[in-house]
């Protein structure tokens, strides 16, 4: 792209495709050890790797000048990035930007809660695979339930317009968990979504296969119990939501093996150290790091080449459960 080029006021790729939805992880760290996510002992990127906060604001302002419409926050676990409340008062305040939402498994909202409400976030999901504490600390390795379900309050408390809880649908897992779960949400007034197992990295506690759960068993048992109506509403993501009948809660489903979602794919992910991920189960990708650091204050340079990246956006994953992982990165260093 010249110099004497307009710059674009919309991310478009070659397939027709606008991307309005950008996925920043924070860190790769996180307080947990989920096993569908890391390994138990994990090797996490050195400090100069990681984007800084400043790089992370500045990227959410390239991309929202671009067109972006929503930035979720994710990591590892973004709330324990030292000062992240910062990054969400900057990009909280950027013009143009219609939703700042956040990712996080629910430890550390019983602090921040409030703050995060404050600083602009409107809508947040919360992973939680299990109601049993001791089921939930094996999932997790190291997790405490009522931690998080006292975060869970907090946010509620906090005034939140949108609750979410997203589980992983394990078969011989936590699938016995499915409809304590809605009802959980259901009392609450939260939504739910429920997530076809992502085959990302080596992991060593189960064979992914055997455990996977297809998101229509998964609303076949719900149907059992609870009323399903069909929604055309969404929330700028790949969930295919169903409504409770005289509730508010949404039930959602996101299948990117049962039912891939490519064809309408709107988003792309920032990694940690500052990777454009064009796809989530490719390694199509750019480095914005080396462009930041490289020419530090130049917006235009990095929005073109941000631009230019769209040029290389696949046409869509390659999941496949029953062979060996193509790509090792794991979902904590791709930004959940």
């Amino acid at each position: 792209m010249s110099e004497a080029t307009e710059m674009p006021t919309k991310l478009v790729d070659r397939f027709g495709r606008h991307v309005t939805y950008v996925r920043m992880s924070v860190t790769d760290r996180c307080d947990f050890r989920c096993v569908y996510c890391m390994s138990e002992d994990m090797t996490f990127l050195p400090r100069a790797q990681v984007l800084t906060l400043e790089e992370m604001a500045t990227l959410g302002k390239a991309f929202t000048e671009l067109g972006v419409r929503k930035l979720r926050i994710t990591g590892g676990e973004p709330l324990v990035r030292n000062n992240v409340i910062w990054l969400f008062q900057q990009l909280g305040r950027l013009p143009g930007l219609e939703e700042l939402t956040l990712t996080t498994n629910g430890s550390q909202l019983e602090r921040l809660a409030g703050p995060l409400r404050d600083a602009g976030v409107r809508r947040i999901n919360i992973s939680l695979d299990s109601l049993d504490a001791e089921r939930f600390r094996r999932i997790t390795r190291v997790g405490d339930l009522d931690k998080v379900l006292r975060g869970i309050e907090a946010a509620r408390a906090a005034g939140f317009e949108r609750i979410k809880i997203n589980t992983v649908a394990m078969r011989n897992r936590n699938d016995d968990e499915i409809l304590d779960l809605v009802r959980f949400v259901l009392d609450r007034g939260m939504d739910i979504s429920f997530i076809e197992e992502m085959p990302l990295g080596v992991i060593d506690d189960h064979d992914r296969a055997e455990v996977y759960m297809s998101s229509d068993a998964v609303r076949e048992l719900i149907a059992t119990r609870f009323e399903l109506v069909s929604t055309a509403e969404t929330t700028g993501g790949p969930s295919k939501y169903f409504r409770i009948p005289d509730s508010g809660t949404r039930v959602g489903f996101i299948s990117p093996h049962s039912h891939n979602f490519c064809d309408t794919c709107n988003r792309v992910r920032v990694t940690t150290e500052g990777q454009l991920l064009l796809c989530l189960g490719q390694e199509h990708s750019m480095s914005l790091k080396q462009v930041l650091r490289s020419h530090p204050g130049d917006m235009d340079r990095l929005k073109q080449a941000i631009v230019k990246a769209m040029d290389i956006k696949p046409k869509g994953h390659e999941f496949n459960l029953e062979a060996k992982p193509v790509i090792f990165r794991h979902m904590s260093v791709t930004g959940g």
